[in-house]
């Protein structure tokens, strides 16, 4: 899916990658580790969970509960993706 109609490709990636970053800011005060968007194409979110999250056993939480729920409350249209 592409940016709602209401904004431009470009708004609409920088208001994704700006969650992702809010998400990241979290993720590294509290638990040491961090996020970063690789790719937003069509409805595909590629994201690194990087820092202490790398080997952490509860990384997969972290990506699907944290991450991707997340980001699925402001944009539900998105499918999150971990390209390790």
């Amino acid at each position: 899916m592409t940016a709602p109609s209401q904004i431009s490709e470009e708004e609409y990636r920088a208001q994704v990658q700006a969650l992702i970053e809010k998400i990241s800011a979290y993720i590294e005060h509290f638990h040491g580790g961090s996020v970063e968007m690789v790719s937003l194409e069509g409805d595909v979110l590629k994201v690194r969970l990087g820092g202490a999250c790398l080997g952490c056993p509860l990384s997969p939480s972290t990506l699907h509960g944290w991450v991707e729920g997340t980001v699925r409350q402001f944009f539900p249209e998105l499918n999150v993706q971990d390209v390790a």
